[in-house]
């Protein structure tokens, strides 16, 4: 541990050999340039002959060095000759200049034809669209091609769906194959597992596996990798290699890093080397390390510096530096000033400053000021702590109680209290009393309060003439707006309502659009609708997916419309089943269609 202080003292990090190398550097440099002009005459001699590999790698040299019109023409000229990757490079190149939509035209063609990086181009392209199945099915190809970002993104896109099975494999594929974000996330995924496996020995297979591939990210210059890899060294005892890589990672700018490096440091007795990497952490926004800054300066008798420190700590948000300043405060005999920091920690939640609070006033023999911290941070004015006595009388079924502290909180701008007003004056029948605190809540980014406002001015709005076709579209409605406001903020039934009513202004385009967002997001009403809308417009294998996903999620709608469609193409065990499904969910109407249809499948199946 010595050895590891002083080398961390002299701060002499730079290898010697990079400061010899800067005319070699040069030297290989301009050869490289010279190698480069030459290849590059070689290839447009080959051009001129009419060599379609030629074309291609020439066109690729122009794309990397930014020259798009002249690598247009080779790459297109490639690509007629049937050369994929020069089909994949046109891809790329118009994907640059902003066609993506002819960008995967060439995707897929190169695709087709078996190129894996143009299959996780195109994988990529599609995902960035929503259109999340057909980016699976071409992340997949080019994944089993053995493409590493073709698995890394495959990986990621089956995470996103919570498929964490899929995920796992291909993420281990990619990291398998060098990508060091793969092997880190693929560490992060085994770690997890690990912290809550039940199986001691489960969990331990787990956690050795998780420092392995943290060890590999950290090998390829992953910097959180190497604070993790550190971490777990930390924890072990085996220190020397801890702060080899917590240096590692925070000469790469990880301010984590050099704040654990600092502890490190100071345990070790080191406190100057530590104090020099907790200030570097510190310039970085690390609020602990301003903490430890703080608390070596108080240790000090620097107490101004201190000061200084923890206030540096809050405002990187860590509510450490206020509660230092009550302990700062209080060792001074400034009881005042104590108080006013423990109190300030206390609001932020923090649970030593609000004990700390407790015994200073109890000690005053303020009683009434050392209950519960938050009655007193709402006597005092605290918006959150008046919100917090309002969740604990509700949990209380202290109903006028709660609505008198929610309103309290609501008047002094708390959103999500000003949402338990309104829908407590909702279920009173007082709608203008809830509309004015709907309007506040939604108005302060709730997307609850805008879904529910949405639906109360929706409820007194007059019934509109259907839409014909060649009529302009009607304006949107207050209502709507609303549902968008909380559909953009990802309310899936509000996303659902504004599909509803774009389909009913003929704008089937932003309807599917909502519709879908809210299907992938997991609404089933959402994939019912979508399936509904993709049959009108012809596509119903599409539309079966989707109500194939409402069903399972237990849409009894969208299992009747599954049987409807199996019946129709003689699938009648199939129909059955799916009707039988329906008749279980309802609802009632729904549940006695669906008998009648199961009822005649059966016969016909018997006859």
């Amino acid at each position: 541990m010595g050895d590891m202080a002083n080398l961390f003292g002299t701060g002499r990090f730079a290898q010697p050999s990079g400061q010899l190398s800067g005319q070699e550097e040069a030297t290989d440099e301009a050869q490289e340039a010279a190698d480069e002009a030459a290849e590059e005459v070689r290839l447009r001699l080959a051009v001129d002959c009419g060599d379609v590999e030629a074309m291609s790698v020439l066109g690729a040299m122009l794309l990397r060095r930014g020259d798009f019109d002249a690598a247009e023409s080779h790459l297109r000229a490639a690509t007629a000759a049937g050369d994929r990757a020069a089909a994949n490079n046109l891809g790329v190149l118009l994907h640059q200049r902003g066609y993506a939509d002819e960008a995967a035209g060439w995707w897929r063609i190169a695709a087709v034809a078996g190129s894996a990086a143009a299959a996780h181009a195109l994988g990529r392209h599609f995902r960035e669209r929503g259109d999340e199945p057909a980016a699976e099915y071409w992340l997949c190809q080019s994944a089993e091609q053995g493409h590493v970002l073709g698995a890394y993104a495959l990986a990621d896109l089956l995470e996103h769906r919570g498929d964490d099975t899929g995920s796992e494999r291909w993420m281990r594929a990619a990291a398998e194959r060098g990508h060091r974000e793969a092997a880190y996330r693929l560490a992060r995924t085994l770690d997890r597992r690990a912290g809550r496996d039940g199986d001691d020995k489960a969990a331990a297979r787990a956690a050795d596996e998780a420092e392995q591939w943290y060890r590999q990210a950290a090998a390829r210059g992953h910097r959180r990798g190497a604070l993790h890899l550190g971490t777990i060294l930390e924890k072990r005892g085996e220190l020397k290699e801890a702060g080899r890589w917590y240096l590692t990672s925070a000469k790469d700018g990880e301010a984590r890093a050099a704040c654990a490096l600092g502890f490190l440091l100071r345990d070790a007795g080191d406190t100057e080397s530590a104090a020099v990497w907790w200030l570097r952490a510190a310039q970085d926004g690390d609020g602990n390390a301003a903490n430890a800054l703080g608390a070596l300066h108080a240790e000090r008798g620097e107490t101004q510096t201190a000061e200084r420190w923890y206030r540096a700590a809050m405002d990187a948000g860590d509510d450490n530096g206020a509660y230092n300043l009550g302990l700062l405060c209080a060792e001074q005999g400034r009881t005042t000033q104590a108080e006013q920091w423990y109190r300030r920690a206390a609001y932020a939640g923090h649970r030593e400053a609000s004990n700390a609070l407790a015994i200073l006033l109890l000690r005053a023999g303020d009683e009434s000021g050392a209950e519960p911290w938050f009655s007193k941070a709402a006597e005092a004015g605290s918006v959150d702590a008046a919100f917090n006595l309002g969740i604990l009388h509700a949990g209380r079924s202290e109903e006028r109680a709660a609505l008198r502290w929610y309103e309290r909180a609501a008047a002094a701008g708390h959103t999500e209290a000003a949402l338990q007003v309104g829908m407590a004056r909702l279920r009173g029948g007082d709608e203008q009393e809830a509309e004015r605190f709907l309007r506040c809540a939604a108005g302060g980014g709730s997307a609850e309060a805008a879904y529910r406002l949405a639906t109360v001015l929706d409820a007194r709005r007059p019934p509109e003439p259907a839409h014909e076709l060649g009529e302009p579209a009607q304006d949107k409605s207050e209502c709507e707006e609303w549902y968008e406001r909380a559909a953009s903020q990802g309310h899936r039934r509000a996303q659902v309502r504004v599909g509803m009513l774009a389909a009913a202004r003929g704008d089937v385009v932003e309807a599917a659009r909502w519709y879908r967002e809210a299907a992938e997001a997991g609404s089933r009403n959402g994939a019912f609708n979508l399936g509904l809308l993709l049959a009108r417009e012809g596509s119903e294998p599409e539309a079966v997916v989707w109500w194939r996903r409402a069903a399972d999620a237990g849409h009894g709608r969208a299992a009747l419309r599954l049987a409807l469609v199996c019946a129709r193409r003689g699938e009648l065990a199939e129909g059955q089943r799916w009707a039988d499904l329906a008749v279980s969910l309802g609802p009632r109407e729904v549940g006695e269609r669906a008998a009648r249809l199961r009822d005649a499948l059966r016969q016909e199946l018997s006859a």
